[in-house]
């Protein structure tokens, strides 16, 4: 439970759009001070134009916030971005973007936060992961893949900062229309020389399904109702057909679930 500081801070990092943006609006609505971590701005937050990667950077930013602040009593991870391709033919530079941004950029905000919040007795880290991180998406693995590693990250997180009060959660939302769509990296155009059109139309089925998905106000609603609760979960799904879909992968053998997810993904 986030406790009532007079004035309750809080960083959302990636909030110069999507679902950042609703995060920051709906907990200034609140009446929380919200710092608003990225490269542009966005919204009513104070912004501090930060690359999430960028240790020096992410120190900084912190070191305001807390002289600042009356401490922090929450960090919304929600900076982030995707690549598509085929495993094989994707450059190493392109999968460590991928995870220097959604993994590492995590890492470095919670690590500066936790800081913080020990030293003002406690608070919540919510860090946005994805439904992708149970099911490995074909032609977005390396975007699977740093989803997976925050939902080990903030399991064992959540352990180590307990006993200082702090709890962390990995929320995991399906698709959701955004701004994300379009910022997609692509190297589909290389890949489809050996894979056809396959990565193509695969890929183009999922951006359909994302435009068709929730909204960002919706997913933020839900991202901000964990944060406040009392009670602590450190998974938490988004999206009711996703909740579906997290039951029956802890339920079917995973060669069923995986071949479940080739025939849905795998377009020809």
């Amino acid at each position: 439970m986030i406790k009532n500081n007079r004035i309750r801070t809080a960083v959302v990092t990636g909030a110069s759009g999507g679902i950042g943006l609703a995060v920051a609006n709906l907990l200034t609505e609140k009446g929380w001070k919200v710092y608003n971590l990225s490269r542009r701005p966005g919204g009513n937050a104070i912004h501090i134009p930060t690359d999430v990667s960028d240790e020096t950077a992410v120190k900084r930013a912190f070191e305001q916030i807390e002289r600042e602040s009356e401490g922090l009593s929450l960090l919304i991870n929600c900076a982030g971005f995707g690549i598509s391709g085929a495993v094989e033919l994707t450059e190493l530079s392109q999968a460590k973007k991928q995870f220097d941004v959604n993994f590492f950029g995590t890492l470095l905000c919670s690590q500066a936060a936790a800081g913080i919040m020990r030293r003002c007795g406690g608070g919540r880290i919510i860090n946005v992961s994805s439904a992708a991180a149970l099911f490995a998406i074909p032609f977005q693995a390396f975007y699977s893949a740093s989803k997976s590693a925050i939902n080990s990250l903030s399991l064992a997180m959540d352990n180590e900062l307990k006993d200082f009060g702090i709890r962390v959660t990995a929320v995991m939302p399906g698709d959701v229309k955004t701004g994300f769509t379009a910022a997609r990296e692509k190297s589909d155009a290389v890949s489809d020389r050996v894979y056809g059109s396959t990565i193509s139309k695969s890929v183009a089925v999922m951006e359909k399904d994302e435009q068709k998905g929730m909204t960002a106000e919706y997913v933020a609603a839900c991202i901000v109702k964990t944060a406040l609760r009392r009670s602590h979960k450190p998974l938490v799904t988004i999206g009711f057909q996703y909740k579906l879909f997290a039951l029956l992968f802890k339920m079917l053998p995973i060669k069923t679930v995986n071949w479940i997810v080739g025939k849905l993904y795998i377009k020809h």
